[in-house]
């Protein structure tokens, strides 16, 4: 009986072993798709403002397949809202941020097919997760200065369990090890920090930034984070790209721009390198380069640059074209690295999806 144990022991061993197996001779175990829109990007094209007419596109991640209005078609007659502002994934799922409606409607990210609204909102922004639990930025009345904050959702029941009061403006949202960084963009004001908070024990402290910290990741213990500088009032003030040691909060590098007029955008770290955009032209510094480049590595097409991502050896632009006025373009540019078809800024492919391509998320 022992032995016949052993036998059946080592047969098992065995079939471990070689489904584990480096040994390029053995075939590798197929992608088992999940859903018509696996293995792709979803586009949230936000729509113009109180049209209701926010909507998601998909495109293949080998830049083939392409479909738009994907909530609408699986979903019909429900339309997704006013203004998609955020996209996140917790498991199988999507939870797609509506500014305007003030809602998060819920999707199998993998089908588009609805399963739920979370409802009570007021002006919410960014989305992020932890431990059962999504934080999602709420402006409030945009002109009420003091009423912002961020709501706590029980994704069990997926309803508001809790609040944390935050300054004006909270924007984009992250979590790392236990605590989530809030960038005060300002709302309608203009904001200068980030918010700090520690999710077991609700203290929040405060880390100084420039002006209007419009992107913020974290890489390598590390928080980068790009303030664009005040382009809306008179005089403008310069932008900045600030590197942040997580241990401490302490700044550790600081790049600033010397016209107050340049203001920077879409800071993505990728690899070993920075990127980040200023109107149409898209930059790339080595993340450990004593200052920024003085001139982009490629120009865009896009005639008002509004979406940016990088994935694998593709940079993704979306343009929101005709001032928001009519559909949008996704353009495709080659990151110029291994596996790559051509040099950094190589148009790859142009696809035309919804009004205002704000955001990409990757998703297989």
């Amino acid at each position: 009986m022992k032995f016949t144990k052993m036998i059946f022991a080592a047969l098992i061993s065995a079939l471990f072993l070689s489904s584990c197996t480096t040994d390029p001779t053995v075939e590798p175990t197929p992608h088992v798709s999940l859903g018509t829109y696996d293995s792709g990007v979803l586009i949230l094209n936000q729509g113009r403002w109180t049209y209701n007419n926010s909507e998601i596109s998909f495109i293949s991640l080998n830049l083939n397949a392409m479909e738009n209005n994907i909530f609408s078609t699986v979903n019909s007659p429900k339309v997704l809202g006013d203004i998609g502002q955020d996209i996140g994934f917790y498991g199988d799922f999507a939870y797609i941020v509506m500014n305007v409606s003030n809602k998060i409607e819920i999707v199998n990210r993998y089908t588009m097919i609805s399963t739920g609204t979370i409802t009570g909102l007021n002006n919410p922004r960014y989305i992020a997760f932890a431990n059962g639990k999504a934080y999602v930025t709420n402006w409030g009345v945009p002109t009420v200065t003091t009423d912002d904050y961020i709501a706590i959702i029980d994704l069990s029941s997926n309803t508001i369990t809790s609040t944390i009061p935050v300054i004006e403006g909270p924007e984009k949202i992250i979590e790392n090890a236990g605590k989530l960084y809030v960038a005060q963009y300002g709302g309608y004001g203009i904001g200068s920090s980030i918010s700090v908070i520690d999710i077991a024990t609700g203290v929040t402290s405060t880390i100084v930034t420039g002006e209007l910290p419009q992107t913020m990741q974290i890489d390598n213990g590390f928080l980068w984070v790009c303030c664009q500088g005040n382009q809306y009032g008179s005089p403008q003030t310069p932008g900045y790209i600030i590197k942040y040691n997580l241990a401490t909060n302490q700044m550790v590098q600081t790049y600033g721009f010397s016209n107050a007029t340049i203001h920077p955008a879409h800071l993505t770290v990728f690899g070993s390198n920075g990127y980040y955009t200023i109107g149409s032209g898209v930059y790339k510094f080595a993340l450990n380069a004593p200052a920024l480049p003085t001139a982009p590595v490629f120009t865009s097409a896009a005639e008002n640059l509004y979406g940016f991502a990088i994935r694998n050896t593709h940079i993704y632009i979306g343009d929101a074209t005709n001032a928001f006025g009519t559909n949008g373009k996704v353009m495709v540019y080659s990151l110029g690295t291994a596996g790559s078809s051509g040099a950094i800024g190589t148009l790859e492919k142009t696809h035309t999806v919804g009004i205002g391509p704000a955001g990409f998320y990757f998703n297989q």
